[in-house]
């Protein structure tokens, strides 16, 4: 069955199904290839309770750009802690990174969107290739509400840019969806949260945002772009 074969196949049960059901009938259909990447934010975490509470065979994954807050850190033991499992870990490749310092500084990034994009290449977009080899379906915790980029996103769609189908459980979830989820479960999340940091990355690029702007206004908020990384290409 080709992609597209598939994409009609599985989206209308996957839109009337909940998380837990749909990502066990994903499991059923692709045992072995189902992966879910986190960056630990508070959709995430809703993602990762999910998995773990119902034990389902999902490999989870998080890259470590190693430019994180040490709240991130913190939140990662206290995840793995609560579930008693593990978070595969990826990180950058020493070379490239070492290659980009000594070439640009610490700080590229801040000079250009160019300089930025290169920075989020090496230190996410590469790493999260590797950790979707041999996959076949990628579940991630975007939602529509948290940019324009990412409004008209289907539940099941294919990324041509890694070659897999890519599941968005909560991508129709408000916000007061999510944080409900997180009190009912009692699921970890980061504190920053609460102090202003809505959508959280990189220390250097993330800072905390006013009453009523964006909940990406806080990313990449010196250059004027789409706020996006990468990871996930409109």
């Amino acid at each position: 069955m080709n992609n597209e074969a598939l994409i009609q196949d599985l989206k209308p049960q996957l839109e009337i199904l909940e998380p837990a059901a749909a990502m066990a009938l994903l499991t059923e259909r692709f045992p072995g290839k189902v992966v879910f990447s986190t960056s630990l934010g508070q959709e995430d975490q809703v993602i990762t309770d999910i998995i773990f509470r119902n034990h389902l065979p999902v490999r989870v994954f998080t890259l470590d750009t190693g430019r994180l807050f040490q709240e991130t850190y913190e939140l990662m033991d206290a995840t793995r802690a609560k579930y008693n499992q593990t978070l595969e870990t990826y990180f950058p490749n020493t070379q490239r990174v070492e290659a980009l310092v000594q070439e640009k500084g610490f700080n590229s990034f801040y000079y250009s969107v160019e300089n930025r994009k290169e920075c989020c290449f090496i230190r996410k977009i590469e790493p999260l290739k590797r950790a979707l080899t041999g996959a076949e379906i990628w579940i991630t915790g975007l939602r529509a509400e948290q940019s324009e980029n990412r409004s008209d996103m289907p539940v099941l769609e294919w990324d041509n840019g890694n070659q897999v189908l890519k599941y968005n459980p909560l991508i129709h979830w408000t916000y007061d969806q999510v944080l409900a989820y997180l009190s009912e479960y009692r699921v970890p999340d980061n504190p920053l949260h609460r102090k202003g940091f809505i959508s959280i990355g990189c220390a250097s690029c993330t800072r905390a945002i006013e009453p009523g702007e964006h909940p990406r206004a806080g990313r990449w908020w010196w250059e004027e772009s789409k706020k996006e990384c990468g990871l996930h290409s409109a």
